[in-house]
């Protein structure tokens, strides 16, 4: 005999069921006395909140452990709870030790449901979301940047090539050239599945291909210069690398020495055991002035870039003759 849905309602009720339900949601449960400020939190919350179970909190425990960046905010959001007319939610930071996670406070607001000067609602942990939503910006924010390097790149090149060429006819020819090596690059870099076998590429052949497009064609050809050891690139590392040169090329058509046709760059590397050392040297070009303003989400992208995934660093003399880059990179990290 089936079980009718008006006879599994009451089983909804039961409380080992609510429990379940709750655990299987990841919700765990608080009380507020609005008057002592003390917190009754379930065991799961406890846990959430990195407190040891069982003993006295109030808020101002709870507020020791959020992030310093969100306390005066989440202090100031619970007292205005209070008058807050229906469901409220508020989303911060809190911090375990080293670890950093998201947790969303949710109730009802205006007194709803308050009991014995007790307020009743529930934390979720939402790290996972909000770690979710900041790639999103990230990859936003990354693709407007290039979206805006390629015009930029587009510009420069227009620019180099009417430099070096005499007729119309030239300068379309070169210039469809430079975008043929752009897109090669592009296509280095992100190779389309079952295009090459190849796990990795070679580090010299992978900065001339990414420079192609910015060198000379004509009288000029050959102001850029790459000299590295023979080493292997890793598929993850390769993107990486080219997000570097490509911001690196873009500021030096602009800026730098690639913007006149008199500059020249050279491109050198030496490999140690714990260190891969690429030197990026521009001269020739107009006097280097250091910038005044703080890095723009170009540099910080770089810098984030070799810190995280190359787990190296960056350096950059601003010497009036030419900007000189200095990378250090780890060489396990560039061959995977």
């Amino acid at each position: 005999m089936a079980i009718t849905s008006d006879a599994l309602k009451p089983l909804l009720w039961e409380p080992k069921n609510l429990i379940r339900a709750i655990e299987a949601a990841g919700v765990t449960l608080w009380s507020w006395n609005v008057d002592t400020d003390a917190f009754a939190m379930d065991d799961h919350s406890y846990d959430l909140w990195g407190i040891p179970k069982g003993g006295d909190v109030t808020f101002e425990d709870l507020s020791a452990h959020i992030h310093p960046a969100d306390r005066d905010r989440v202090r100031a959001a619970f007292t205005a709870t209070r008058s807050i007319i229906g469901p409220y939610e508020i989303d911060f930071r809190i911090m375990i030790g080293d670890e950093l996670k998201w947790i969303s406070a949710r109730g009802q607001g205006d007194d709803v449901g308050i009991m014995n000067r007790i307020m009743f609602g529930i934390f979720i942990d939402v790290t996972g979301r909000k770690q979710a939503e900041e790639g999103r910006e990230l990859l936003a924010g990354e693709m407007s940047h290039r979206v805006k390097n390629l015009l930029a790149i587009a510009s420069g090149l227009t620019a180099i090539t009417s430099r070096s060429t005499n007729t119309v006819d030239d300068m379309a020819r070169e210039l469809t050239l430079r975008l043929t090596a752009l897109g090669r690059a592009h296509d280095l870099v992100r190779p389309v599945p079952g295009q090459t076998e190849a796990p990795s590429a070679l580090l010299g052949d992978l900065l001339t291909v990414l420079l192609a497009p910015y060198d000379d064609l004509g009288a000029f050809s050959g102001r850029i210069r790459v000299s590295v050891p023979r080493m292997s690139v890793g598929e993850g590392a390769t993107t990486v690398v080219a997000l570097i040169v490509h911001e690196l090329a873009t500021n030096s058509l602009k800026y730098g020495a690639l913007s006149v046709d008199t500059g020249t760059l050279d491109v050198s590397c030496s490999a140690q055991k714990k260190a891969i050392t690429i030197v990026w040297t521009e001269s020739g070009g107009p006097e280097v002035v250091a910038p005044q303003s703080k890095a723009g989400y170009g540099s910080k992208l770089v810098e984030r870039s070799v810190k995280g995934h190359l787990r190296g660093s960056i350096d950059y003399d601003w010497a009036p003759e030419g900007l000189v880059v200095t990378l250090l990179v780890d060489p396990e990290r560039l061959a995977s």
